[in-house]
């Protein structure tokens, strides 16, 4: 399974628990919003982590290309992370309307980034990094328990 696959599939696991959270929201069952959005971001932050930290620099180090799709990428995930403290800061004064409205956003973003990531990014890397899959999924598989 090459670093598309993983990836790709870790996106999915995070969109099911965005989608809790936002069901959740949604009915005004704060409590589970709550948990739900805390597992949604634990979630995302080991995903944008194992890229950021293992992911980007290896593809950067292997191409030679330090601007461009990487740091673009990067510039999303702050983009992410500013949306998810605002949909925290919504959950704690349990406005409803304000997450979902921030959950929009984020969505939009997010199925913008995974595409590209998706179809693009993650299908060079598998070229150019595909000598490494082993050791790639032993990283995933440290990433998942930690």
């Amino acid at each position: 399974m090459g670093i598309k696959n993983l990836m790709a599939q870790d996106h999915r696991d995070c969109d099911r628990l965005f989608s809790e959270a936002e069901n959740a929201a949604s009915t005004q069952d704060w409590e589970k919003a709550r948990q739900a959005f805390q597992q949604f971001v634990q979630a995302m932050d080991r995903h944008l982590g194992i890229e950021e930290q293992v992911l980007f620099p290896a593809f950067e180090q292997e191409t030679g290309i330090v601007t461009g799709p990487t740091e673009m990428m990067r510039m999303e995930h702050e983009q992410m992370r500013a949306l998810f403290d605002e949909m925290a800061a919504a959950l704690e004064r349990e406005e409803a309307d304000d997450y979902l409205g921030e959950a929009e956003t984020l969505l939009i973003l997010m199925q913008q980034h995974n595409m590209k990531e998706e179809q693009i990014l993650y299908s060079i890397m598998d070229q150019r990094l595909d000598a490494d899959v082993d050791n790639w999924q032993q990283k995933f598989q440290e990433w998942n328990r930690a």
